[in-house]
């Protein structure tokens, strides 16, 4: 097992991102004061005049419940990149363009005005950044561990902070049993590596562990360190299987801009606060460059409606994955779906089709006739009013998501001369921490 020094309300929110949350952080999700205040006077309204009812707090409704907040909020946070959330810049988001994607790729992501100028520039990508790779010894897979069955540990030393694995060594082990335990320890302990057995040609085995992070900070020697100089139980296993034999060391992304040298820990970086590259390959050759620049107005709004229509039919998916289980799922899916029915006529002539199933699908031709058509503006009037329409209800759904969770209603209450209640509507925050409590 492992044991770290972090509070256990670390792993309660672990659990939740790994479990009901997006794979994905925004500036979007950082808020406010004012915009909190809103939020919390929305909540305040919403359950003055709402009944009073029991949840179904089954498992499958706690993870329904989180789910589709959890999505509308990734949502909200689409449409909020592609412009802001202000109705005159939605959909007015630029967009970066790459010549040669086997190099690099990149994401507008400045705060200029349209008609500001944007500057184009040459990456050549010389290196990569690259993880720490520790790889133990080979030994015969097939044959009994040589330690003595006792119970052993040793420690890791990862971002500042110190975990130690114990487990125990049985009489009948072969070397192999113990490399994948080590290796299920490691990948479960969720701690900014990975481990896994591999095996040599001879059928020999080893363990081969990675860091989940690239490069290093200057002054750092290492991603992670491994060791059982100091741990608390026998040691002896870190020299039998070389866990601490660094095979690669963690390495920075060297690159050119413009011919000028820069370096990053990782393959990501943001260039003069407007472009964030993603690197993808080294250069094949000496001066080999990806061009980095803003697409023309047409391929920026093609692409930012493209983006829009990607989330909106995943959050259509989404919820539809609820439907055996949670019947007023339906409900959310045809209120969510009706949005788009409301605006179809509009939505076709710009080039966005509505299937049967209340999905999305964008003609990229009509749109970009459209586009550059004189009538533009009054074309795309439908689309600016059906992502605003969207924007409200995802909202709507962040906002109180126990709405769609089955509940059974107990008492009306008295229209007028009632308390407010604004914390019925966060029954799901506490479905976090069912398995802590």
């Amino acid at each position: 097992m492992s044991f770290n020094s972090v509070h256990n309300l670390t792993n309660v929110y672990n659990f939740y991102m790994t479990t009901y949350a997006p794979k994905s952080s925004t500036p979007y999700d950082t808020h406010k004061k004012s915009e909190l205040r809103s939020v919390y006077n929305s909540i305040v309204k919403m359950n003055k005049e709402s009944p009073l009812f029991i949840l179904d707090t089954s498992k499958e409704s706690q993870q329904f419940a989180v789910g589709i907040k959890e999505n509308a909020r990734e949502l909200r946070n689409t449409i909020a990149s592609l412009g802001g959330l202000d109705e005159e810049e939605l959909l007015n988001k630029k967009v970066a363009y790459s010549s040669n994607e086997n190099i690099a790729t990149a994401k507008y992501v400045g705060s200029k005005k349209p008609d500001d100028d944007f500057p184009t520039y040459e990456i050549e990508v010389e290196h990569l950044a690259s993880p720490q790779v520790n790889l133990g010894k080979f030994l015969p897979g097939d044959e009994p561990v040589a330690l003595a069955p006792d119970t052993y540990s040793f420690d890791v030393g990862i971002d500042d902070l110190s975990y130690e694995f114990q487990f125990s060594i049985k009489a009948n082990n072969t070397n192999k049993d113990v490399q994948a335990r080590l290796s299920r320890l490691i990948n479960n302990a969720n701690i900014g590596m990975s481990a896994q057995v591999i095996t040599d040609e001879s059928g020999a085995s080893s363990l081969r562990i990675e860091s989940d992070a690239t490069g290093l900070k200057e002054g750092k020697k290492a991603q992670f360190i491994i060791s059982d100089q100091r741990t608390s139980k026998t040691a002896g296993v870190v020299d039998y299987l070389g866990l601490d034999y660094v095979s690669s060391p963690a390495t920075n992304a060297s690159f050119l801009v413009d011919g000028q040298p820069h370096t990053s820990t990782a393959n990501r970086y943001t260039l003069d606060n407007t472009y964030e590259l993603q690197f993808h390959g080294v250069s094949s050759e000496e001066g080999e460059t990806a061009s980095i620049g803003i697409k023309t107005d047409v391929e920026s709004l093609a692409e930012n409606i493209n983006t829009l229509v990607r989330g909106y039919n995943s959050f259509l998916q989404a919820v539809s994955e609820y439907s055996a289980d949670q019947p007023k799922s339906n409900r959310l899916f045809s209120e969510m779906s009706s949005v788009a029915r409301v605006y179809a006529k509009g939505l076709t002539s710009a080039g966005l089709n509505l299937n049967l199933d209340g999905t999305l699908e964008v003609d990229n031709n009509v749109l970009r006739q459209k586009a550059t058509s004189e009538n533009a503006k009054e074309a795309f009037s439908s689309m600016k009013g059906f992502t605003n329409s969207v924007l409200r209800k995802s909202n709507q759904v962040a906002l109180n998501p126990m709405h769609y969770v089955n509940n059974v209603i107990v008492a009306y209450k008295n229209p007028g001369k009632n308390f407010a209640s604004p914390y019925i509507t966060s029954a799901y925050s506490g479905m976090m921490f069912n398995s802590y409590c």
